[in-house]
């Protein structure tokens, strides 16, 4: 690993990812991006488009903020159209019609997705998008725009239902850590596989780990859980995936790992519900 300005760079992925030049595609199957980074820094421009809205609109206040986070469930106080825990009791809440409930568990599904490009705090999404800086453009050059898309989408996704599954159900989660998560854990798959010297990442995981867990009142362990969890897996997927075949067998893996999310979200709903 060589230092960076903020975490690390990975020369032997890098270089994996840009051998045999003249190939039109990756190592790992993806067409080679002639812009390399360029889906991240869109990634970065959807983000930070999102926050200025957010502030723009009131910040912790803003109506963005409930709309976009992932709330697994809240209900309605009635015709004043307010929600717990602003208004109603708890019990109330339990109680409630399930046509007055809003959350993932009242039928806000987006939120799964929207909660990943949501921030309030300017150190939040400072943060993450300075990590997603130093990771994605490595990954966009190693896997190619449209897998490394797709990791960082579905990773983030595995976070949020990780997030529904485990955290409070009245309690908003935001942020786009469960993805940056997904990217540290499948840039550790890939190091692995070109036999990388893996020892500044591991120290920087450790880091976010330690960060994650002192923190553990303010910060999602669960997204962060999920999202690495996720982006190990779908490295896996990609990288040892059979040359033969292997666009079939690496989208197969990624319809599989869509597929449990899907099915994580259903019960969980239906045990909310």
């Amino acid at each position: 690993m060589r230092d960076a300005a903020v975490g690390f760079q990975c020369p032997t992925c890098v270089a994996e990812g840009r051998k045999e030049t003249r190939a039109a595609r990756t190592p790992y199957g993806g067409l080679r991006p002639t812009r390399n980074g360029l889906v991240t820094q869109v990634l970065i421009a959807i983000n930070a488009a999102v926050w200025l809205l957010i502030i723009s609109t009131g910040g912790n206040r803003s109506v963005w903020v409930e709309r976009l986070a992932l709330t697994p469930r809240v209900c309605s106080a009635g015709d004043s159209g307010s929600y717990y825990p602003n208004i109603t009791t708890a019990d109330q809440c339990a109680r409630a019609p399930q046509g007055d409930w809003g959350g993932v568990a009242g039928g806000d599904t987006y939120q799964l997705l929207t909660s990943m490009f949501t921030h309030v705090d300017l150190w939040h999404i400072g943060f993450n998008m300075v990590a997603l800086w130093i990771l994605g453009p490595q990954l966009e050059l190693m896997l190619g725009r449209v897998r490394y898309l797709g990791l960082y989408l579905l990773s983030g996704l595995v976070g949020s239902a990780v997030v529904y599954w485990f955290s409070n159900p009245t309690t908003p989660t935001l942020g786009a850590s469960g993805a940056i998560f997904g990217l540290m854990g499948a840039l550790l798959v890939l190091a692995f596989k070109v036999k990388a010297d893996m020892n500044q990442l591991l120290v920087w995981i450790g880091l976010n780990v330690a960060i994650t867990f002192f923190g553990r009142s303010t910060i999602s362990w669960q997204g962060h859980l999920g999202g690495f969890v996720g982006g190990v897996v779908l490295a896996l997927v990609l990288a040892y995936a059979p040359r033969q075949r292997r666009t079939a067998w690496q989208a197969s893996g990624f319809a599989a790992v869509a597929l449990l999310v899907v099915i994580a979200v259903v019960t969980r709903t239906a045990v909310l519900t």
